[in-house]
């Protein structure tokens, strides 16, 4: 489960970075794209507020001024004449849908003369509120600039699909991360828990050790496999280290209690016993004459 984990982590980590470098340089790919796209938008729509303007004013025949462009959010369109205040919200907000710009902005009507401010309202105005200021007062005859400021781009205002995905990248990152480090973890506990449960396993003296389970004995750098009754003796000595146990102890504990009796000596298991620890000087097997045999533990 833990190598399953691992796995998931690194593709996880691998796909947001093909992701990021695949998507990383859109941004500056289409941002003068989008901006060219969104001031021709606005261009127009301006265009055709003044062109229904001026004519339900009576003028069918004037030439209207070029839409001039004073920064990236804010458009502007000289009128000659006065016209209806009136029904500019309604003309103006149908030519932003049917060129489909949905940014916030402000209008304002300035006097052509001094650039001051006449006339104006935010868009919620007439979204929300129904009510546009201004609306019904008089207007004096002269020439008037109709402005448009937005408070974002209109690229803006649209889900950006960029940012979901990085956004989706770095939660998959930090997914793929607390998989990583809980399945680490997780592997780390079972590395220790296996640790433990060998580390249990083995009967210490001297600087050997026994693993029952196993049947192993490790003595210095050499490890030796014990038959059972070998490693049966050599735990029930280390039971006893640094005591003298009769041979009739010995073999009704390692032989006897089982049903199986001998009728030799142990004398041979304990001397393959000695030679297999040799290698650690700090243990030795003495043989008490008369008596049986003592695990000799520093």
């Amino acid at each position: 489960m833990s190598k399953l984990a691992r796995i998931f982590g690194i593709t996880v980590l691998v796909l947001t970075g093909i992701l990021f470098a695949q998507f990383a340089p859109l941004p500056f790919a289409h941002s003068t794209t989008d901006t060219t796209q969104f001031s021709r938008k606005v261009n127009l729509a301006l265009r055709r507020t003044a062109h229904h303007l001026l004519r339900n004013a009576g003028d069918d025949t004037s030439r209207i001024a070029p839409v001039n462009q004073q920064n990236a959010y804010t458009f502007s369109v000289q009128l000659d004449r006065p016209f209806d205040y009136s029904q500019l919200p309604a003309l103006l907000q149908e030519s932003f849908r049917i060129h489909e710009i949905r940014a916030n902005y402000d209008v304002a009507v300035l006097d052509c003369a001094h650039g001051e401010l006449q006339l104006g309202y935010n868009f919620r105005d007439l979204t929300e509120n129904k009510e546009v200021p201004c609306e019904g007062r008089k207007q004096v005859n002269g020439c008037y600039k109709l402005q448009v400021t937005f408070a974002t781009s209109e690229t803006a205002s649209q889900p950006p699909v960029l940012g979901w995905i990085l956004a989706l990248g770095v939660v998959m990152t930090g997914f793929g991360y607390v998989v990583w480090r809980k399945s680490a973890s997780t592997s780390a506990l079972g590395s220790t828990s296996e640790s433990n449960q060998q580390e249990s396993r083995l009967v210490r003296f001297g600087e050997s050790s026994l693993d029952c389970t196993t049947q192993t004995l490790i003595s210095g750098a050499a490890r030796h496999n014990l038959t059972y009754r070998e490693a049966k003796l050599l735990r029930y000595l280390i039971d006893h280290a640094n005591q003298v146990i009769e041979r009739d102890r010995i073999l009704k504990s390692v032989w006897e209690d089982e049903g199986i009796f001998v009728g030799r000596s142990v004398d041979v298991f304990v001397s393959r016993l000695r030679k297999l620890l040799q290698a650690d000087p700090t243990v030795r097997i003495v043989a008490v004459h008369g008596v049986g045999y003592r695990l000799e533990v520093q």
